[in-house]
């Protein structure tokens, strides 16, 4: 190269084909209310939401006299303070986990069934077991107790007989229309100190859910005689009883959903049979 080359091209003639370094776009995530500009048009608006097609992501955007538009995310196709920016969907935080049981009591995380206490829960029925399950299993396995279910309060009697309560060996029994005076009154009376029986005085134990929980007004009133089940259900149009079993079972999630005779009634049987055996008695 000669001396009057050099001088030309400043000592370096390839000097003025270097490549420029591409200045990078700043990625924007496109968070709501954000005001944005598209580069192409020069439409103007706030972000309000977001739509997906066959041509990929696009952004809504609203501008102040409320016209909505849409535009696709593609990289530096919009201008914050007139410089351009790639918008991306926000990402979506991690649902933070729960702290509470649906029982209301403080959630233990890693949790490992404990080996099951002598003691136990019975319930009169399968659908109590679901419920009481539905909502205080996580205690229960916590506290390791099992609840098993009686196929009727009639059993009651020949079932204690055969698993002999005692101390540490405690059953808690929980029963449907415990009212004064009724049928379940007589059967659980006097049944000793190793024993403790609590209930709750609805005819059924899909009545101790809510209504609101179901979205009805009321439960249905049903004649003496009849079905209650049967009854609740043509009432209320939900075909035949194991539909409404599952209404009512899909209805309740915590606590809230239930009466409050029902949770009292639980949370005592949970106390009584999880309680240090007294082994003076």
């Amino acid at each position: 190269m000669s001396t009057r080359d050099s001088q030309r091209y400043g000592g370096d003639i390839f000097a003025g084909h270097a490549r420029r370094s591409k200045r990078a776009i700043p990625v924007v995530q496109a968070e709501r209310d954000l005001v944005v500009e598209d580069a192409a048009t020069g439409f103007c608006g706030a972000v309000v939401g977001f739509d997906r097609s066959y041509d990929g992501e696009f952004v809504k955007l609203e501008d102040r006299r409320g016209a909505v538009r849409l535009f696709a995310l593609r990289e530096a196709a919009f201008l914050i303070d007139g410089q351009p920016v790639t918008l991306v969907r926000p990402k979506r935080a991690a649902a933070a986990k729960p702290t509470r049981s649906a029982s209301g009591s403080t959630r233990v995380e890693g949790l490992r069934a404990r080996v099951a206490r002598a003691g136990r829960i019975w319930v009169e029925g399968v659908h109590d077991a679901a419920l009481v399950e539905r909502v205080w299993g996580h205690d229960l396995r916590v506290e390791g107790v099992v609840v098993e279910h009686l196929d009727g309060l009639d059993n009651l009697a020949g079932r204690l007989a055969e698993f002999a309560p005692g101390p540490g060996r405690r059953v808690g029994v929980l029963v449907d229309h415990l009212v004064t005076g009724s049928k379940e009154t007589h059967l659980t009376t006097g049944l000793g100190p190793h024993v403790l029986v609590t209930g709750h005085p609805f005819v059924d134990v899909w009545q101790a859910v809510r209504p609101a929980a179901l979205g009805i007004e009321a439960w249905p009133r049903v004649p003496r005689g009849e079905d209650w089940k049967s009854g609740v259900c043509a009432r209320l149009g939900w075909g035949m009883p194991r539909d409404g079993w599952r209404r009512v079972y899909s209805s309740v999630t915590s606590f809230r959903d239930l009466e409050s005779p029902l949770i009292g009634a639980v949370e005592r049987l949970i106390d009584f049979v999880t309680e240090p055996a007294d082994t003076t008695q």
